[in-house]
């Protein structure tokens, strides 16, 4: 289930709407709000999205989070022509692989991409031990 289809179904059942009633609210088919709870079709067009704060009243925290999930629900990804070999790869290998990943796994590769925003912390310089000369040495 997408992050726009699980917030559209908690958005409506917090607010005490069958799918036939949020429908007719926001002037679209039931049939379109039940495909978009299941994830079968989505992300919903901006108007969409729009209606559905208006018709509910979504306060500004919830109708960020329902922009957010909309965006975060996008199925298709566009590579810029001129990225590297390696980005291709790394999408290849993801699409062949998303299917199985475990919830561990998922976190790791996000917390790894959420590392190009990072301030790199300044490290000290490792200072090299000095060897003491034989002469100096005390046995």
């Amino acid at each position: 289930m997408s992050p726009f289809s699980h917030l559209l179904h908690d958005l409506r059942v917090r607010y005490g709407l069958r799918q036939a009633d949020l429908a007719e609210r926001v002037g679209y088919e039931q049939s379109y709000i039940s495909a978009l709870e299941v994830g079968l079709k989505g992300p919903p067009t901006d108007e969409f999205v729009e209606r559905f704060s208006a018709a509910l009243s979504l306060t500004s925290k919830e109708h960020e989070e329902l922009c957010s999930a909309a965006i975060a629900s996008q199925r298709k990804l566009v590579i810029d022509p001129d990225a590297p070999p390696d980005i291709y790869w790394l999408l290849h290998d993801l699409r062949d692989e998303v299917q199985h990943l475990t919830s561990a796994q998922v976190r790791l590769i996000r917390d790894v991409l959420a590392l190009r925003g990072a301030k790199h912390e300044q490290r000290e310089p490792i200072r090299r031990l000095r060897r003491k000369r034989k002469e100096e040495a005390t046995m």
